[in-house]
């Protein structure tokens, strides 16, 4: 399935366990896309683990690229992450820049998407780690909403609350600008009601940490989303 399709998605941490039972669940949940991705710990030997359990199964996958070493063949899709709103500029493009200079020729650019990120909460590992240290208002959101749809064509921007629920105003601030470029939403959503408030503002809700302490709660997000259609 066309990733442009998807209206849920489950991130999966390669750092954290979980059982041939709960990863089953997952695969077979009726999640349109698994994306394999964390801010600490991601190694190959744990990517790799990760992409052939679910590999038994017929969901798509994109590895979201953290770090250049965990990179390997047999995803559907290689999510690549540009902090817009980081201090520094390597998580801007630093890291893109390095990655194409030793890998850019063996590249399959068809199955390589950018993603516009933007945190928005300065408290979480990867605001930490991309050196975002302000949050950004409703005003700073719609500019990089905007950088990402008609400054850098990028085809994701995404609103990464991380942990942390978002504000469905802010949300829906950013969608009305994007025409081309596909918004996905990520952070706190813990019950059926949360995901279709967020469902019915984002193209696709990516649902994270409640797998790994609340799972039947993350597994009902699924037709949560999808029985919502978009209002935006």
């Amino acid at each position: 399935m066309d990733y442009n399709t998807w209206r849920h998605a489950f991130k999966v941490d390669p750092a954290k366990e979980l059982t041939d039972e709960q990863l089953e669940a997952i695969a077979e949940s009726g999640t349109d896309g698994v994306i394999i991705g964390g801010s600490d710990g991601v190694t190959l030997e744990n990517v790799l683990d990760l992409l052939a359990r679910f590999r038994r199964f017929s969901v798509p996958l994109a590895l979201e690229v953290s770090t250049v070493e965990s990179v390997t063949p047999g995803f559907d899709y290689y999510f690549i992450p540009t902090v817009l709103n980081t201090s520094d500029a390597k998580w801007l493009n630093g890291l893109h820049h390095e990655a194409l200079r030793e890998y850019g020729h063996m590249m399959n650019f068809d199955e390589i998407i950018t993603e516009g990120y933007c945190i928005l909460n300065p408290d979480c590992k990867a605001a930490q780690l991309t050196g975002v240290k302000e949050v950004p208002d409703e005003d700073d959101v719609q500019a990089y909403a905007r950088m990402a749809e008609h400054l850098f064509s990028l085809p994701i921007f995404y609103l990464e609350y991380s942990g942390q629920y978002g504000d469905p105003k802010i949300v829906r601030a950013a969608k009305e600008l994007l025409e081309n470029t596909r918004l996905f939403y990520g952070g706190g959503i813990r019950t059926k009601e949360q995901a279709k408030e967020m469902a019915a503002i984002a193209d696709t809700v990516v649902v994270g940490n409640v797998l790994y302490d609340d799972l039947k709660s993350a597994l009902a997000t699924v037709n949560a989303v999808k029985s919502v259609p978009l209002s935006v």
